[in-house]
């Protein structure tokens, strides 16, 4: 029986089976002719969503362009693996990933995402102080990187840069590092000091603005 061929109830028998299986997983799979890693995507959907998540994953759930762009990016980033991106972003399964992946390396554009205009194209120079507001204010709308580079002007690549850079070095990370940099020698007590206590306080912050996403995100679940 292909993957497709389970209906939502035989979804649920072989994950109850699988759960209490006194076999190796290799052989489960093989008397089920199903993946270990459809059977793991099963019991996301269930856990995740109940017996509606194993009722046609592919199509009951409608996803934003800007959901779909940055999972993809994610993605392709190397900093998450896909079981990380589907639970990041709430998607049904990885295989809807994955057709995400390819529709974007074949430059076909993903569905609902519009082409880019100038200023997701062109990027321009930003101070310090501009690149931190950009990127707050990203976070404070969903991660919206679409969002963000028309109501500030910039580029979309601008916008995503930022906001991965805020996340692994925080204020650091936005520094303009063409020119010299101070070294970490040079700096006094008291600059270590106040750098180590800035970098925190964008940190709480951010982790402020992902728990207001997170909860939002929770509520238009709820909702649907």
């Amino acid at each position: 029986m292909g993957k497709s061929a389970f209906t939502a109830q035989q979804k649920y028998e072989v994950i109850v089976s699988y759960e209490n299986r006194k076999t190796s997983s290799i052989d489960f799979c093989r008397q089920y002719n199903v993946s270990d890693e459809t059977i793991k995507e099963w019991i996301y959907q269930f856990q995740t969503y109940g017996m509606d998540g194993l009722n046609n994953p592919n199509g009951w759930k409608r996803y934003s362009k800007e959901v779909k762009l940055a999972a993809v990016l994610d993605c392709l980033s190397g900093n998450y693996s896909q079981t990380e991106i589907v639970r990041k972003y709430k998607i049904s399964s990885g295989s809807v990933l994955r057709r995400w992946i390819k529709i974007y390396n074949d430059h076909r554009g993903l569905k609902e995402m519009k082409r880019m205009n100038n200023s997701m194209i062109k990027g321009r120079s930003t101070a310090l102080e501009e690149r931190l507001e950009i990127v707050m204010y990203c976070f404070q709308n969903g991660k919206n990187y679409h969002q963000a580079s028309e109501q500030f002007n910039v580029s979309y690549q601008q916008v995503y840069q930022w906001v991965k850079k805020f996340e692994k070095e925080g204020e650091d990370g936005l520094k303009d590092r063409r020119g010299r940099t101070k070294a970490e020698l040079e700096l006094t007590p008291d600059e270590k000091y106040q750098r180590d206590m800035k970098k925190l306080e964008k940190e709480n912050e951010r982790l402020r603005a992902e728990v207001a996403f997170l909860k939002k995100l929770e509520e238009l679940e709820r909702r649907r």
